[in-house]
């Protein structure tokens, strides 16, 4: 079970879960890399998240996703996770933070 700060609302929680999610062959985590679209959430703990890999041929294509709903079902107050892989808009670098290009020196 992933425990924070009382205070931070369920979606910030979620985030702090996908945050420690790295493509293993990229040293940022999955949020800063711009991969998740979407997030929704309600009030009785369903979660709906929208996200993407680098690339459809992605070598980690089956294992990142189950690790992602593992980890957002582990966020305390999710009951439920409905998580779509989606491929439009396809990603490109202009959708990682500017931490991220930072790290991967990318500017």
């Amino acid at each position: 079970m992933v425990t924070t700060d009382d205070n931070q609302t369920l979606e910030e929680r979620i985030i702090a879960a996908l945050k420690t999610v790295y493509d293993p062959e990229i040293p940022v985590d999955i949020y800063e890399l711009g991969l998740v679209y979407t997030i929704e959430t309600r009030e009785d703990g369903f979660v709906r998240i929208s996200m993407t890999l680098t690339s459809p041929m992605c070598p980690v294509a089956d294992a990142l996703p189950m690790e992602v709903q593992q980890k957002v079902a582990e966020v305390d107050g999710v009951t439920e996770v409905d998580l779509s892989v989606v491929y439009d808009p396809p990603w490109s670098k202009e959708m990682m933070s500017e931490e991220a290009r930072l790290t991967l020196d990318m500017f």
